[in-house]
């Protein structure tokens, strides 16, 4: 059986969509207990529990934590379907028998459970964790810098979601983004980013075959204050993940498939053979650029203006009544030559009124693009994506 013949019907079905908190993980953490070691490391600022998932007893541990920003969701599904595949994979046994001989890993699977809650960035005290590494100023770092230390782990990965902002300059979305951070303002190549360069460019090669072209590189200037770079400082390799943006796929589920075939791959559960020629491959992966929108509408006019313009739409996202909602907002007005959209339409200078005004700004919530002229012609309402 091939992976993703696997992940087909394998995946972890109960969780769905963006919203992901500790209530999803509840039911599951019943389940994987009797197969898997989960423990307490310790409660959040308003309270709510933070646990560590460990499994395996190999020599090379490994340790993993997601959802550090609560609105950030995916890798969260991603480990749950790993876990599943771990747990359930009858077709792979060999090859988890033999992870787990290898590898001990530990996951905390929502390190802000208050930020999860509320579909939030930061923790119930409005701390960005990922900027606490120093101060350790909040419950939720303490427990990450102390689960560190009492780990020792071989290899660090630190798991995140971007918006849908990233691209590359190929003009294709960034969809999966990886990182070995720095660890000086030099960003010297040390021993302990080389190795994550490696192991980076060996998951590279394996999803190139599933999104060619569609992987970035992130910024890799050094912060102190996050985490990643704090452990790589410490002689520790880590690998950031992005779960980025696909066309269509609001919800990532998509996304997360790719994040699954990563971790196969890093662990060497595929039965594909990559050969890894150099960490310096890793520089070969295009960086990161904020260079899209959900939505351009190009070539248009406005009002009484001859010269044409362009639209641009980014979706904010909102939770209404436990549900993620996408709200429309009008972003950028101008040219647009170096932006693209996750979706575009071609105005061919069609004068068009938005939300029926001749007068529009700049932070506007948009209902609907329609033609001056006949306004059943719509270019954009807010129910022309599937969420």
């Amino acid at each position: 059986m091939k992976i993703e013949d696997w992940f087909s019907d394998g995946f972890e079905s109960n969780l769905s969509g963006r919203y992901l908190n500790l209530d999803h993980l509840k039911p599951l953490y019943e389940i994987y207990n009797k197969e898997f070691n989960i423990s307490k490391l310790g409660v959040s600022e308003l309270g709510e529990e933070i646990s560590l998932v460990e499994i395996g007893s190999g020599p090379f541990k490994v340790f993993a934590w997601s959802q550090m920003h609560g609105n950030e969701s995916t890798t969260t599904k991603a480990l749950f379907d790993f876990f599943k595949f771990l747990s359930k994979a009858n077709d792979f046994k060999g090859e988890i028998r033999s992870f787990k001989k290898k590898f001990t890993l530990y996951v905390i699977p929502i390190l802000n459970p208050d930020g999860a809650r509320l579909y939030t960035r930061k923790n119930a005290n409005g701390i960005d964790l990922n900027r606490d590494a120093q101060n350790l100023s909040q419950t939720e770092s303490i427990i990450l810098m102390s689960a560190f230390k009492t780990i020792q782990p071989d290899l660090c990965l630190n798991l995140h979601g971007q918006r849908s902002i990233f691209g590359l300059e190929s003009g294709l979305p960034a969809t999966i983004s990886f990182l070995s951070p720095s660890s000086n303002s030099e960003r010297t190549i040390t021993s302990s980013r080389k190795k994550a360069m490696k192991m980076i460019v060996k998951i590279n090669n394996y999803l190139e075959g599933y999104l060619k072209g569609k992987i970035g590189r992130y910024d890799d200037t050094f912060n102190h204050n996050c985490f990643g770079d704090f452990f790589q400082l410490s002689g520790v390799p880590v690998i950031l993940f992005e779960a980025g943006h696909i066309s269509n796929d609001y919800l990532r589920e998509e996304t997360r498939k790719y994040l699954f075939y990563s971790f196969v791959s890093l662990f060497g559960l595929t039965d594909s053979k990559i050969n890894i020629a150099s960490y310096k491959d890793y520089f070969k992966i295009p960086e990161n650029k904020k260079n899209y929108y959900d939505f351009i509408l190009r070539n248009v006019l406005i009002g009484n203006e001859l010269e044409k313009t362009s639209l641009a739409i980014q979706f904010k996202e909102s939770l209404v009544h436990n549900e993620i909602k996408f709200i429309p907002i009008l972003t950028e007005i101008g040219n647009l030559k170096n932006k693209f959209g996750h979706k575009e339409i071609d105005g061919d200078l069609a004068n068009v009124l938005v939300n029926s005004q001749n007068i529009i700004e700049i932070g506007s919530v948009i209902s609907v693009i329609s033609n001056k002229k006949d306004e059943s012609l719509k270019y954009f309402d807010k129910n022309c994506f599937e969420f």
